[in-house]
């Protein structure tokens, strides 16, 4: 069983899942605890704000250590304006999208929110993925470039850094 837990969150996309999923539960509970109680003030605009700023700040520490595993390397405040960003990015089209639903498409406010995790979710992995914890692989000695040269038949396989991105 232990074998099992270690193969499957040794997977970058499990991690992600499990990470997103505690993320996605907290800024939904989130927006339904702020729409509640301060839904009469602040609107359920407002609620999704103040749900994205806590948000924010959790999904970067547990993708940071946990999904990405990239704690201990790069700038920490370079890495929070990028998930950011992407965050910004799934903001924008909660703020188009959640008005619309509510508006237009007569939803309460909590199941049309639900219905734009799923959209947001899918932005939220691709941003990470490529923009907010990337890093720059290691260059390689002059003359390597990431070819193995040796090894039969004139074909050139990509060599991997050991860091887990083949160049």
């Amino acid at each position: 069983m232990r074998r099992l837990v270690a193969r499957l969150l040794a997977d970058e996309r499990v991690r992600f899942v499990l990470v997103g999923g505690v993320n996605t539960v907290l800024g939904y509970g989130l927006f339904a605890a702020f729409y509640f109680s301060l839904g009469a003030t602040i609107g359920y605009i407002g609620s999704l704000y103040a749900s994205y700023a806590v948000a924010i700040v959790v999904a970067f520490v547990l993708h940071r250590r946990f999904t990405f595993r990239v704690n201990g390397t790069g700038n920490p405040a370079v890495d929070f304006l990028r998930i950011s960003g992407v965050h910004a990015v799934a903001l924008v089209v909660n703020t188009i999208a959640l008005p619309v639903l509510v508006e237009y498409a007569q939803l309460d406010p909590l199941p049309a929110q639900a219905l734009i995790v799923m959209v947001t979710t899918l932005i939220s992995y691709f941003g990470h993925k490529v923009f907010s914890f990337r890093r720059a692989s290691p260059r390689l000695p002059r003359g390597i470039h990431g070819l193995d040269h040796g090894g039969g038949e004139g074909q050139n396989r990509r060599v991997d850094d050991g860091v887990g991105t083949p160049h």
